[in-house]
């Protein structure tokens, strides 16, 4: 299956994207060794990106809602079933398909950004200067040799951690400068998808299912110990569009999490909240995502004391008249 209207699409994103910075005033020349026009050209490749994929990521919000609410019957069925991991699975298959519940949508924004990953890393890998034919993917001989010239704090973004001595001479790089900036460019890469999965994995917790566990380590660890070495072969570009996409997500987690927060369980009833005080409390529910806050009850006001009325017949008491004097 050819994937050239993957590349063609991220082309003409990218070009768009310059062409704007361009027409609105971006210089064209370095700025501090960078040539912003470009680089904002990859920024903003990841907010339209990012803007496609919101009503995904909304439903990857409601789908995990849907699995934290699962977790008592999910523990219910390892109680049940322990030991027997065949027997389990099913029985977990089908509470998924009833529930209509997906362990993998939280997965799914993810692998759906893939094609866009590899088409701009594809894209980037061709800007060779000297590469004759320049006008691939939609791109002129002006546009392909403002891209392949275009750097950041003076490494190419075309450029990479383990580029060879004969590809940094074409795109006439030192060989120092490119291994510094991509080495950095590799730790922040790492560091922010770590800290993407601990965000969400601190104010969901650790699922019950021992999947879904399986995924949240792979996804915490896995990940960015796998970029320590994949990161050398990946042009700056693409560690720069990484690493803006991880700031997306954080700062687009931490909005939904702060005004959506996730479900509060009390050994194993979900949708209750446990107060130090004593009772259970009623869960939120109604609105968008089913959070919505709960109507506050008022405080109940102490009983006034009974006060004991005067028996028929007798005379009202006067408590501010002293004892009465006695006739001689």
């Amino acid at each position: 299956m050819s994937l050239d209207w993957i590349y063609y699409a991220i082309s003409w994103i990218l070009l768009t994207w310059h062409s704007a910075w361009d027409a609105i005033g971006v210089p064209v020349r370095t700025v501090l060794g960078t040539n912003w026009s470009w680089i904002l050209a990859i920024v903003f490749l990841v907010v339209t990106v990012r803007v496609i994929l919101f009503p995904v990521f909304v439903k990857q919000i409601k789908s995990q809602r849907a699995m934290q609410a699962l977790q008592p019957k999910v523990k219910e069925l390892q109680e049940k079933h322990k030991g027997d991991r065949e027997t389990l699975q099913k029985e977990m298959m089908e509470l998924y398909r009833k529930e209509k519940a997906n362990p993998l949508m939280g997965c799914l924004p993810m692998f759906l950004q893939i094609p866009v990953f590899l088409g701009l890393f594809h894209v980037l890998r061709r800007l060779d200067p000297a590469k004759e034919a320049k006008s691939l993917y939609g791109w002129t001989a002006e546009q392909f040799d403002s891209a392949s010239s275009a750097t950041i704090f003076t490494a190419p973004i075309a450029g990479k951690f383990g580029s060879t001595a004969d590809e940094l001479a074409r795109l006439g790089a030192n060989g120092t400068t490119v291994k510094v900036i991509a080495g950095i460019l590799v730790l922040v890469m790492m560091g922010t998808t770590y800290l993407t999965s601990r965000q969400m994995i601190l104010k969901t917790g650790w699922a019950e299912d021992p999947q879904q566990r399986m995924i949240q380590r792979l996804m915490l660890y896995g990940i960015p110990l796998s970029l320590l070495v994949s990161g050398s072969i990946f042009p700056i570009g693409v560690i720069i569009y990484w690493v803006t996409n991880n700031l997306f997500t954080l700062g687009q987690q931490q909005w939904v999490l702060r005004k959506f927060p996730p479900l509060v369980t009390n050994k194993g009833v979900t949708g209750t909240k446990a107060t130090s005080s004593g009772p259970v409390q009623p869960a939120k529910t109604g609105g968008f995502l089913n959070r919505n806050k709960p109507v506050a009850q008022a405080p109940a006001k102490p009983a006034a004391p009974k006060v004991a009325g005067p028996k028929p017949g007798a005379k009202p008491a006067n408590p501010k008249k002293g004892p009465a004097k006695r006739q001689g």
